[in-house]
Order: C-alpha cells, then structure tokens, then sequence
C-alpha cells in the first residue's frame, strides 16, 4: 500500500503526537509498505525508509514551536509521481488542506485523524470565544473524510456530539521495549530530585505550554512534606512556568530521549498529570510501562488509559483538594504504590505499536474497498 501521510508536527518535533507518527511511519514501512510523509520543513529528508516532503512555514505566533506549512504546488507534483492509494491526513489544518484538495482532485481516497483537542485549547490563550468556530472548521474539514479516527471514546464521542460523521477509535500504543521497570536508575533520581533522592519524587513529562496545566502541579507539591519536582520537557510556557515554581524545589530537567526518558518514567515516585485537553495522554501510557503509577485529571481519553484506584487516580479536574488527596495517598501508601505499579505495567503491556498499526492498516484496507462507494449525505 502507497499511503501519503500530512501532518502540520513531525520530527524533529518532540510531542506525543510526533510520537505516534515517527512509531506508525516505522510499523507501516516494516509491514511492507511505502509512506510519503508531508510535514514542515525540519531538515529531514527521510525516516525508516519514509521519504519526508518537507514544506517550509512560519512559527505560529502563540507557539513559536509549532510552524504553519503553507500548500505549495510542490505537494502535487511529489504526490502525482508517488501515486498513492491512500491519504491520510493528521489533524488537518493548514498543511492538511493540502492533503484534503489532492484526495479531491486526484480522486484517492481520504483518511483524517484527531490527536490534539484544539477547540479546548483556546481558551488557555484567551481565544475562548472562537471555539464554536474551531468546531465547524473541523467538522468542515473532518467530514471530507471516509473514515475519522480518534484515540479514545471520549472524543469519538465528544467530536460525534459536534457533527464529525463516520468516527472509529484507533487503539494507543506505546513502546513496551523501550519504557520499563527494569530502568529505575539511582543515578536519574539523583539527578531529577537534585541530590535528593530519598524525597518524594513528582514528575511531569510532555509540553510546557498552557493549555498541559501544569502550573496547577503546585498546590499538590506543596501539599506533601519534602516532595520534589521535576519537569522534563520544553516548550513555550517554560518561562512562565520557571517563574510560578520559584519558591518550591521544581527541577527544569529539559528534554530527555530514549533510556534517559525512559529511566526517569521509572525512577519517580508518581507521574502528576493535570491536563484537561488531551485526546488520549500517551505520556500516561509511557509512565505506566515503565511502572510509575499517575495521579490525572478524569477528563478526556485519560479515563480509558487510567482505572481509578487499580493502575493509578484520577481526580475531578475542577477539586483541588481531590488532586492533592490522591497523590498524597499514593505517595504515602507504599504497598498499595507497588499493586498500583504492577497493575500499571500489565496494562501497558497490551498496547504495543505493532499491534496499533495492524489496526490502522485494517481501517485503510476497509476505506480502499468502499471507495466505489458514495459518501452519505
């Protein structure tokens, strides 16, 4: 199968959804087939055996991390020589305009994607009163589609609620090989708690940006007698973020990759996770495989990673008090931390990439063999 893959985030990108892609690309190429990846411009030409169309763009204004791809009729003739028979398009936007035109005018058959929640992440940049928008321009764009895919059945539900038509949940995945418990390191808790490795470890990993929450992490570190916190990441609010944690002992770790990342995952006593925007929380999966219970907000796809009080907590995102009630519980009860653990681990476990992307390929199989077929109205 030729499947041509735009997305408006790719490498060198790191998020969760780059995540997923770089992951997906790799299973796809494996499994036989040929991707074409459409994605701004980032110096790559090529990954796992993937070629990279890269675009150039512009930074976005509110997030300088994320560029704006214009279409260019570069995109066509690259897509006219690879002759795909399928396009799949990732949280179509700007670049992923694109992706919907030349399904249209090359007649090849239309897959769209959600991964990010950007109509609830408006409002974390004072842009609230645009959501009704937001929503019909993805349903605009999403119901070009012969298949919409999402990553848990709170936005199946959720985009079915705004008029987003035939919507089918694509399973998560995580690495199992790379994040484990085997890489609990004393060296990365030393490091993470700043040379104090006997004290209650917090730990957030992902984007430091607004709409993640994270600045909410405070009151719950505050709250638990010489807790520590490490922030691993980057992003656009690592400034604001580093002013808010002044006072506390918060460690502003960076960016970390591979067994790095994976040994902090393993290291911590507790991975606190705020966020009400999240689609699926792969970061969640991550933490789990690696045998680091969480402490998340119940909103969004979290619910179908986390089972309150067996692999982790969830607490009412509006209940301050819930929050730091939940991960003083975990931190203080240790054997109750262990069960938690394992149970993490085992949950993990089911969910490996190969097994994602044989689903995914399934979904495609299943578009190519309707497309003698009208849309419904």
């Amino acid at each position: 199968m030729r499947i041509a893959l735009f997305t408006e985030t790719f490498l060198p990108k790191v998020d969760g959804i780059v995540t997923r892609l770089k992951h997906t690309v790799d299973h796809l190429q494996r499994q036989g087939n040929q991707v074409l990846v459409f994605s701004p411009e980032g110096g790559l030409t090529e990954y796992r055996g993937a070629k990279i169309h890269g675009v150039s763009g512009f930074p976005l204004p509110l997030y300088p991390e994320l560029k704006l791809a214009l279409p260019r009729p570069s995109i066509g003739e690259a897509l006219e020589s690879f002759r795909p028979d399928l396009i799949h398009v990732v949280n179509p936007a700007v670049l992923g305009l694109a992706g919907i035109y030349y399904s249209k005018t090359l007649d090849v058959p239309l897959v769209a994607s959600y991964h990010t929640h950007l109509p609830k992440y408006l409002e974390h940049y004072g842009l609230g009163m645009l959501e009704g928008v937001m929503w019909e321009l993805i349903k605009a764009m999403h119901n070009q589609a012969r298949i919409n895919l999402v990553t848990s059945t709170a936005m199946q539900a959720e985009l079915s609620e705004h008029g987003v038509e035939r919507i089918d949940v694509w399973q998560r995945g995580v690495d199992t090989e790379l994040f484990r418990p085997e890489l609990a390191s004393a060296a990365m808790r030393d490091r993470l708690s700043q040379g104090h490795p006997e004290a209650p470890l917090l730990l957030y990993i992902g984007r430091l940006s607004a709409e993640k929450e994270i600045d909410r992490i405070k009151p719950i570190l505050k709250a638990i007698p010489g807790a520590r916190l490490a922030l691993v990441g980057d992003g656009p609010y690592r400034t604001e973020l580093e002013a808010h944690f002044a006072d506390t002992p918060t460690n502003f770790v960076g960016y970390l990759a591979g067994e790095d990342l994976a040994s902090a995952y393993a290291s911590a006593d507790a991975f606190v996770f705020p966020s009400r925007t999240e689609t699926l929380g792969l970061v969640l999966l991550e933490a789990m495989a690696a045998g680091c219970p969480v402490v998340a907000a119940n909103s969004g796809g979290i619910p179908d990673i986390v089972t309150d009080g067996v692999n982790g907590f969830l607490f009412d995102p509006k209940d301050e008090e819930g929050a730091i009630n939940a991960t003083r519980r975990l931190i203080e009860a240790t054997a109750e931390r262990e069960t938690m653990r394992q149970n993490a681990v085992a949950e993990a476990e089911q969910w490996g990439w190969a097994a994602a992307t044989r689903q995914l390929q399934q979904f495609y199989h299943q578009v190519l063999a309707e497309t003698s077929l009208p849309l419904a109205a």
